[in-house]
């Protein structure tokens, strides 16, 4: 009788281990969920209304389940959220993910110029883009009407105000110069800094209301009680995902889209994120999507 128990055991473990496995392999990075964040600031003016912000992260194009329905299939979940501003946050291409099949940036760039905001659409670039070839990549992207920001910023004017957009170069492959960009920009003005790698945060000054980023995928397996597997850089594990408050600055890390290296993802469903940023004083507050 034991060991007809341990054979039902291991039988069901078995099982359990196959539907695990065609989950992550097969159905939830198929997935794609648009998730909503709300963020107050209290470097952003009261009176400035919210932003809204379609934040798209690891496009990784041609990695399995990312193919161009799909991205057509991003673009138009972004433009069906009608943000006030879409931020790219780098790694449109892929190198050597298993049974990918790479797309060229040119492809992939014309595809995003599908993308609709009212002020427009901006980016920065990824570790995987310089490996490619980061000059080109800026090229794709520039001519399909894309602002690509590497170490410097600029500004869109909104009602009652003008807010900056800071674009902070790739921390693995390039040289993150955070302070020297952020610096000269005019004092009360808000800041949205822009970056691939949440490991430039450390350099980040409360000047700054909001950090984006992305490059973790978010471990793409989030377990339960210990969050991101992996966390790719120099980012700690705390850093890996979701809404991160310390000593007075904010950093939101998006589990993007695509995959790296092996296509797997687990508790950590593709994702845009439709996130909107106000003043702390402002009368609506709160923090959505945690």
């Amino acid at each position: 009788m034991a060991v007809k128990g341990w054979g039902w055991g291991a039988g069901i473990f078995a099982g359990i281990v196959a539907c695990l496995g065609v989950w992550s392999t097969v159905i939830e990075p198929d997935m794609l969920r648009v998730r909503h964040v709300e963020v107050t600031s209290d470097t952003w003016p009261a009176a400035i209304p919210p932003l809204k912000i379609a934040v798209i992260g690891d496009l990784h194009v041609g990695a399995p389940h990312i193919d161009l329905p799909k991205l057509d299939d991003v673009v138009a979940a972004s433009n069906g959220l009608q943000p006030d501003l879409v931020l790219l946050l780098g790694d449109y291409v892929i190198q050597g993910v298993l049974f990918g099949n790479f797309v060229s940036p040119e492809i992939v760039a014309q595809r995003l110029s599908g993308l609709r905001a009212k002020h427009g659409v901006y980016a920065v670039l990824g570790n995987h883009d310089w490996w490619l070839d980061g000059p080109r990549v800026t090229r794709a992207l520039k001519s399909n009407g894309i602002t690509v920001l590497e170490n410097e910023a600029s500004s869109i004017t909104v009602p009652s105000g003008r807010v900056w957009i800071a674009g902070i170069a790739d921390d693995t492959t390039r040289t993150p110069e955070v302070v020297r960009t952020v610096a000269p920009l005019p004092a009360g003005e808000p800041i949205l800094l822009i970056t691939h790698d949440p490991a430039v945060f450390e350099d980040v000054t409360d000047r700054v209301s909001l950090t984006l980023a992305g490059h973790t995928h978010g471990g793409q397996v989030y377990l339960p009680g210990i969050g991101a597997l992996i966390v790719p850089g120099r980012a700690p594990r705390r850093h890996a995902y979701g809404l991160v408050r310390e000593n007075g600055r904010t950093m939101f890390v998006t589990g993007g889209v695509g995959s790296s290296i092996i296509p797997v993802r687990f508790n950590m469903p593709p994702e845009i994120v439709s996130l909107s940023i106000q003043s702390r004083f402002a009368p609506a507050q709160g923090i959505k999507g945690q």
